[in-house]
């Protein structure tokens, strides 16, 4: 496998250092290669997988990932891409969602002695001596070169921490660190860490005299302008099922743009380049099987087969009449909180269908609230025993959101 020419292909590929070398190298032999999360979340969200695809081809290509989970780092705070300073968490707080984060990466890697290697870069910066890190490390950074890396020039008008300032200089050691105890030859992020690549490969040369690359991925951009990150409309798209369902995982890429599922089946599925390109011939209204393909197979990496077809049958039976609806995202409450009465507003919050009341009120003036066959006007009132079928309630809010509610004695 040309294993450059395969992300390539698959739009993987944003920047690259010494490309026609690196290019080489990987044709050669087997390359050590590393791909960092901060612990900034317990989970991951879908801005990450683009990396993670990256260095699931790169395995298959017989290359060796080292993920290393950013435990210390993320005490720090990266200021790439961001506008503002990140909100500093406990540490016992980054701890717990750096082993989260850790617990979801097994999931898309083939981890083992020979295999990738899972790691947290809090066994190796915590103890460092900060006189000595200055002298060894922070005196081949240059303060004028670090002013002109995008992270930091973009933040100077509104104000950059010297704790962000620092966080240079830590991903590039993190990168030395592996090179020096792993042979690690290989960096690869996202677009918004080319600075702090090029900075880690300019400190290999500086300090071991050695060679070492970088890559980038996309900021994946959907066509209406939507950013696949954290910041997303709606909320993040996590890889945590407690976070985000398989149900709404599946109906996430169901409900893509068509102008957008071919290029996100290269992206974010393991198909073949010229099954993907038969599904391209499709137009209309058989772009749907496009997009049900693409569900599943995006959902089958992230949560697994099985709920990958639970997905696709709750949405079978929810919008086309057919299939099992078990699967619908779903809460039980006790019967006396029926009893006791309780608002459509409440259950529309409850659920998570609608984020704030008054998001509920804005959906409700739209015509966009439903509880069973019937478009609730007055979300304000309760929901009555006559209105369930045989004891649950389905609600949903715009046109394609559900989730069943299960009244129990």
């Amino acid at each position: 496998m040309d294993a450059l020419r395969t992300l390539t292909d698959r739009g993987l590929v944003y920047q690259v250092t010494d490309e026609e070398n690196l290019s080489e190298i990987l044709s050669a032999g087997r390359v050590t290669f590393y791909v960092g999360f901060d612990a900034t979340a317990s989970s991951l969200h879908l801005g990450h997988l683009v990396p993670l695809m990256a260095a699931s081809w790169l395995q298959k290509a017989g290359h060796r990932p080292l993920i290393v989970v950013g435990g210390a780092t993320a005490l720090v705070g990266d200021p790439s891409g961001r506008s503002s300073e990140r909100t500093l968490e406990a540490r016992e707080t980054v701890e717990d969602w750096a082993g989260s984060i850790a617990a979801q990466l097994r999931r898309f890697l083939d981890f083992g002695p020979d295999a990738a290697q899972l790691l947290d870069n809090s066994a190796w910066l915590l103890g460092l001596d900060y006189i000595g890190f200055l002298r060894d490390i922070g005196r081949h950074f240059s303060v004028n070169r670090m002013l002109t890396a995008d992270s930091v020039k973009s933040r100077l008008e509104k104000g950059l921490s010297f704790l962000e300032f620092n966080y240079m200089l830590l991903q590039s050691y993190d990168f030395l660190w592996l090179n020096r105890s792993c042979g690690c030859t290989l960096q690869i992020g996202g677009a918004d860490q080319w600075g702090n690549i090029v900075a880690g490969i300019d400190l290999i040369r500086r300090v071991e005299g050695g060679e070492a690359f970088g890559l980038t991925c996309p900021l994946v951009t959907a066509s209406t302008g939507q950013k696949m990150s954290k910041s997303m409309p709606g909320g993040a798209i996590w890889l945590d099922p407690c976070m985000t369902s398989p149900y709404d995982y599946y109906q996430f890429w169901i409900n893509v743009d068509d102008r957008d599922a071919i290029y996100f089946m290269k992206l974010y599925t393991f198909m073949e380049i010229a099954e993907i390109e038969r599904y391209s011939a499709l137009r209309g209204e058989d772009t749907r099987e496009v997009k049900q393909r693409l569900a599943w197979e995006a959902t089958a990496i992230v949560h697994g087969a099985p709920e990958a077809d639970k997905a696709r049958d709750a949405s079978s039976a929810l919008f086309g009449g057919t299939g099992d609806g078990a699967s619908v995202p779903s809460l039980e409450m006790p019967a006396s909180k029926l009893a006791e009465g309780i608002s459509y507003t409440d259950l529309f919050v409850e659920t998570g269908l609608c984020s704030s009341r008054s998001e509920v009120r804005r959906l409700c003036s739209q015509n966009g609230l439903h509880a069973g066959s019937r478009s609730i006007s007055n979300p304000d009132g309760c929901l009555a025993p006559e209105d369930l079928t045989s004891g649950s309630i389905l609600l949903r809010a715009g046109k394609k959101r559900y989730f069943r509610v299960v009244f129990s004695e």
